[in-house]
């Protein structure tokens, strides 16, 4: 299975969501708080060139937003 990281922030409901399907689903991840990790938000930025959580990188593909389709098709859960 491809590696799986989340960007977010504590008061992010579709965060909180995508996470949740995650453990759901037996996907292993990693995140990352940028509301508090400095380099980590930048990093984000850097790969997104946006502001918005959750990005969701799955092997080299971004996925902005809790996009669940995308999500299934990149980790072959549909």
């Amino acid at each position: 299975m491809e590696k799986v990281k989340i960007y977010t922030t504590p008061a992010c409901g579709y965060c909180k969501m995508a996470k949740s399907y995650f453990t759901e689903h037996g996907v292993e991840f990693e995140e990352y708080d940028v509301a508090t990790d400095v380099q980590k938000r930048q990093e984000m930025f850097d790969k997104s060139h946006q502001m918005g959580v959750p990005l969701i990188e799955i092997g080299n593909e971004l996925v902005l937003g809790f996009d669940k389709n995308r999500i299934d098709s990149l980790l072959g859960l549909s």
